[in-house]
């Protein structure tokens, strides 16, 4: 009798490294229509703004039990005012943010915590499309939850989420709420952050998209001792080069990035 074939081993070993985050925070609300019929006449501009308290939920990885460090994603705490971790095991704590970068979609969060596992770092850079991975995460508020799926595309770019894409696609079942979870490899590696999903609907569709880790961990790092990421900076406006550009502009090669034009001020034409 063959043995039935299971995750829940892995799974079971590198869960505990997954957390939830719930945070609370206020927003800007949409101006209530009627502040423009003229009936009503018309209200300042401080009580055509309002406020509204909100609770969210995602997902985290600690990647540095020791530190007490956990990767997550810059729009699950974008807006945040308070921010709690939960562990698997139940315990909760205030998490503190450590640093953000809206331009990846990384932020840091750090609790002061004893006992606390560390996620199995793998190398995103080995990732290879057909390699099958577990997505970890939280989504709709429900823990724990693990999918399977396979890596379907790398260095994924022209998303339109993120001024720096270099996603793993795949398509492990990703909802609300898995934004920050792990994505991780058949040994229990972690290989990416999820964050992003392209659908119409706003539910899964099989298009998933991950921070390749390589890459989070970069940026974690720069967030931790500068608090920001520091970026060198050329000025060049670029597009990809697709095969139709290459066709009509008779060119020799095939990959690169076209140079459309040039920052104004910028080192790009400071160097001419």
């Amino acid at each position: 009798i063959l043995e039935r074939a299971t995750l829940a081993p892995m799974i079971e070993r590198v869960l505990p490294a997954v957390v939830s985050i719930r945070v609370k925070g206020s927003q800007v609300v949409e101006q209530n229509p009627l502040f423009n019929n003229p009936l009503f006449g018309q209200a300042s501009a401080d009580d055509k703004l309002e406020r509204r308290q909100f609770q969210s939920t995602g997902s985290g990885v600690v990647v540095d039990a020791a530190r007490g460090l956990i990767l997550s994603n810059f729009h699950v705490i974008e807006k945040a005012k308070e921010i709690r971790v939960i562990l698997q095991d139940g315990r909760e704590f205030e998490g503190k943010l450590i640093g953000k970068d809206a331009a990846t979609d990384v932020a840091v969060i750090k609790i002061e915590v004893d006992h606390m596992v560390t996620m199995p770092i793998g190398d995103s850079s080995k990732v290879r499309v057909g390699d099958l991975v577990v997505a970890l995460g939280n989504p709709y508020g429900l823990d724990a939850t693990a999918t399977l799926g396979m890596v379907s595309s790398l260095r994924r770019t022209s998303v339109g989420y993120r001024n720096f894409e270099s996603y793993i696609q795949h398509d492990a079942a990703v909802n609300s709420g898995n934004s920050g979870g792990a994505l991780v490899d058949m040994r229990g590696q972690l290989v990416g952050i999820n964050t992003a999903i392209l659908s119409p609907s706003g539910g899964n569709i099989g298009l998933g998209f991950a921070i390749p880790i390589k890459m989070a961990l970069q940026v974690m790092e720069q967030l931790v001792k500068y608090g920001q990421v520091r970026r060198g900076w050329v000025g060049l406006k670029t597009v990809d080069l697709s095969l139709e550009k290459i066709t009509a502009l008779d060119l020799s090669v095939y990959k690169g990035a076209l140079v459309t034009g040039i920052q104004k001020d910028s080192p790009a034409e400071m160097a001419g």
